[in-house]
C-alpha cells in the first residue's frame, strides 16, 4: 500500500505517535510517584506506630518492676552474692576452721570470749574480735595469740580496744578488742599445711 498523504500531515501523524507515547511514559510516571509517596507514608505512619507500642511497652515493664520491688530484690541477691563470696573466701583459704577454733579458745586468757572470726581479703590471716572484761584482759587476747606457744599466728595486732561500763546484770564483757592476725607459715589449720605434712 502506497502512503500518497502529503509529507506534512505525514509528520503530523508522527508526532502526534510520539506525543501518545510520551503522555503514557509521563502518567505512568506519576503513578509510580504517587505509589513511592503512599508506600513512605505507609512506612512512617507504621514506624510512628511501632515507636508508640514500644514506648507503651517500656512503661508497662517499668510499672512492673517497680511494683515488683526492684531495690529490695536487688538487696536480696547483694547479700546472697556476699554469703557465697565469704564461702569462696573460707574454702579458697583452706582453713580448718574446728581445730582453729578449739587452738584459739584455748589460748583465751580467763576473762575473755572469742565473738567473731573474719576472713581478711589479705591471704593468710583472720580478723578477729573478742569481748573482755576489762582493759588488762583484753590486751592479754593479743599477747596470747601472738605468742610462739599457741603457734597459730605468726603476728596479732590490735586494731582497737574499746571498754564500756561493765554492768553484771547486763553485760559481763565490757571491752571489745579487735585483732588483725597472719597465719604461721607451718601452722596446722590449712588443709596445704596437713598434705605437706
Amino acid at each position: 500500500m502506497i502512503n500518497l498523504l502529503p509529507p506534512e500531515i505525514k509528520t503530523s501523524y508522527s508526532y502526534a505517535r510520539r506525543n501518545l507515547q510520551l503522555r503514557g511514559w509521563i502518567i505512568a510516571l506519576f503513578a509510580v510517584l504517587i505509589g513511592v509517596g503512599l508506600l513512605g507514608t505507609y512506612g512512617l505512619l507504621n514506624m510512628q506506630s511501632s515507636i508508640k507500642s514500644n514506648q507503651h511497652q517500656v512503661t508497662v515493664v517499668q510499672g512492673q518492676l517497680e511494683a515488683e520491688n526492684l531495690i529490695e530484690t536487688e538487696q536480696q541477691v547483694k547479700e546472697v552474692s556476699g554469703s557465697l563470696r565469704l564461702a569462696a573466701q573460707v574454702i579458697s583459704k583452706e582453713v580448718l576452721f574446728s581445730k582453729l577454733i578449739t587452738q584459739i579458745g584455748s589460748a583465751m586468757p580467763s576473762g575473755a570470749i572469742l565473738s567473731s572470726l573474719n576472713i581478711n581479703q589479705t591471704s593468710g590471716g583472720l580478723d578477729l574480735s573478742a569481748k573482755a572484761t576489762d582493759y588488762q584482759t583484753a590486751s592479754q587476747v593479743q599477747v596470747n595469740l601472738a605468742s610462739s606457744k599457741s603457734n597459730i599466728f605468726a603476728k596479732a595486732d590490735i586494731v582497737s580496744i574499746d571498754c564500756g561500763v561493765a554492768d553484771s546484770n547486763v553485760n559481763n564483757y565490757p571491752c571489745t578488742v579487735i585483732l588483725r592476725t597472719l597465719f604461721n607459715d607451718n601452722n596446722q589449720f590449712l588443709f596445704i599445711n596437713q598434705g605437706a605434712k
